[in-house]
Parts: C-alpha cells; structure tokens; sequence
C-alpha cells in the first residue's frame, strides 16, 4: 500500500500543481485581457481625442480664414465704393470748372499766392482757363498749359518755391479725409 500512497499522494500534489497552475494562467489571462482592453481603451480615446482636437483646429482655421475672406471683400468692396466716390469728386469738380463761382476761386487763389510767394509769381492753369488767369495776373501769367482738372499752379521766378492749388493736388492732399466722409 505504501507505493499506492505514495502514487496518490504524487497525483494529488500533480493535480494541486495543475490546478495551481490553471488558476494562475486563468489569473494572468484574465490580468492580460484587462491590460489589453484598458490599452485598447487608452489608445481609442487618444485617438478620439486627437481627431476632436484637430477637427476644431481645422474648423478653427476654416472659420478663420472664411472671416478673414470676408473681411477682405468687405475692404475691397469699400475701397471700390470710395474710389468710385473719389472718381465722382473728380468729375464734380471738373464740372465746377464751368460755374460762375470758378473765376472768383481762381481770383482768390492768385491772392494766396501772391500773399504767399510774392507780387512777382508765375501763374499757369489748365489751356482753358488761360484767357481768365492771363486777366487775373496779368503779365506774371505763364501760357504753358497745366494738364489738370481746374486752380493753378504758382512758383517763384526763380523755381525754388511752388505752390500747387490745382484741384487734383488739393484732392489728394486732402484725399483721407474725403475718404473719411465718404465712408
């Protein structure tokens, strides 16, 4: 009996290391397959997060670049309306030319320069406005024709100091501010 024993007791210890064995390996699967699903967890809401991340960056940047788009056609919209603006000023002026009140700013203008520059000033125009700058100032008027909208240009005989009041060089010294009330 002893040697059935001693097999017994072989087995017996055989199936304990067995089922130890079985528990352990249940154990460390089960420890393995909770790894992994807690890593398959970890890498599915970085990657969630990730692709969150960069959808609103890009709709950031779309949304972005959509203002920025428009802001730029609202400039270039308004730059148009103002340069049209500017282009109507011009031909309000060009008109003015034509009124009764021009000869009496081309009178008033002759006095500034005068005023300005001396009693001895050059005094040129636009080819049409000849004959009423020649009777405004006289001999000290310049026959060479100016190719603006309307005023006069003065200089001192010698050329050193001008004084430019023609209605082009007057709008765009003062083109800002026309801007400014146009807008």
């Amino acid at each position: 009996m002893s040697l059935e024993r001693l097999v017994g007791e072989i087995r017996a210890r055989a199936q304990l290391e067995i089922a130890t064995a079985d528990a352990q390996q249940r154990t460390e699967s089960a420890r393995i397959a909770a790894e992994r699903d807690r890593r398959l967890e970890t890498i599915r809401s970085e990657a969630e997060r990730t692709t969150q991340a960069e959808t609103s960056r890009e709709r950031a940047q779309r949304l972005a670049a959509a203002k920025l788009k428009a802001r730029q056609s609202l400039y270039e919209a308004r730059e148009a309306r103002l340069t049209h603006a500017i282009q109507e000023t011009r031909t309000l002026l060009s008109g003015y030319t034509n009124s009764p009140e021009y000869p009496k700013v081309l009178d008033r203008m002759v006095a500034a320069a005068r005023e300005e520059l001396g009693t001895s000033v050059r005094i040129s125009g636009r080819a049409e406005d000849a004959e009423r700058l020649r009777a405004i100032a006289g001999e000290s008027f310049d026959g060479t024709p100016r190719s603006i909208l309307g005023g006069l240009i003065a200089e001192t005989p010698r050329g050193d100091r001008r004084l430019n009041f023609s209605f082009d060089e007057l709008l765009r010294l003062r083109e800002d501010r026309v801007r400014e009330l146009l807008a």
